[in-house]
């Protein structure tokens, strides 16, 4: 479902280069649940961008259920993530003027499919919100705000679900209800599921626990075998 093939990032810090990735390699398994974690700074946030599209590497490649994400423009890269990615950040992003319902919506709203209202109602019953989808964020609690988030990550059926400190605003029994959603999500659903973490004990429920440290990667338990070779890409 997911190969990183020697991802490095860097960025631009005083006009020289600033390392915040290096040679990172992986590959998930499609139905896999896995954890990234590592200290602050380490580079977590940054790789999770990177396997989800939503930021190309400096060197290196993504390869997203048997596409090189790295050869797409910006716009296909969109598309991708519209047709197979689901994302919940760790602030919710919320759309603030939209009820819980309509912001389940948007998704299927944008790429006109019809029946987007009952989807969105089922996504927020399985998340146990049925009775609050006519109420806006501010309304909500921070867990019911990130219940809405996955519920919207869900509405278009990911292959593969990316998740960004999916308990880091909340308090522990609410984290530990999240984290039992993601499970059944992934348990019923077969989603491939992503997430970022400093909660050891989150990354413990997890299949497959990814450390880095300093942009690296320091060990991964549950990995089975390398990453796939490079997929050539098509010449120009």
């Amino acid at each position: 479902m997911l190969v990183a093939r020697t991802l490095s990032k860097e960025y631009l810090s005083g006009g020289r280069p600033l390392a915040v990735l290096r040679d990172v390699s992986f590959a998930l398994e499609t139905g896999a649940f896995a954890a990234i974690v590592g200290p602050s700074g380490s580079g977590k946030t940054t790789l999770l961008g990177l396997l989800a599209g939503l930021d190309v590497p400096t060197r290196g490649q993504v390869v997203l259920d048997g596409v090189d994400l790295t050869s797409l423009d910006e716009d296909a890269r969109a598309r991708l993530r519209g047709e197979k990615v689901g994302f919940v950040f760790q602030s919710f992003q919320l759309i603030p003027t939209l009820t819980a319902l309509e912001n389940v919506t948007v998704p299927l709203e944008l790429r006109g499919e019809r029946g987007a209202e009952a989807r969105a109602r089922e996504l927020l019953d399985r998340v146990g919100l049925s009775g609050r989808g006519h109420h806006f964020p501010a309304q909500l609690s921070g867990g019911e705000q990130q219940r809405v988030a996955i519920a919207r990550a869900f509405v278009n059926r990911p292959r593969i679900l990316f998740a960004d400190e999916p308990t880091g605003n909340l308090d522990g029994a609410t984290g530990a209800r999240i984290v039992e959603l993601l499970e059944s999500l992934n348990r019923e659903d077969g989603t491939t599921i992503v997430l970022v973490t400093h909660d050891l004990g989150l990354a413990a429920r997890t299949q497959r626990v990814i450390r880095l440290a300093d942009g690296v990667v320091v060990s991964d338990s549950g990995a089975e075998a390398p990453a796939e070779p490079l997929i050539e890409r098509a010449a120009s």
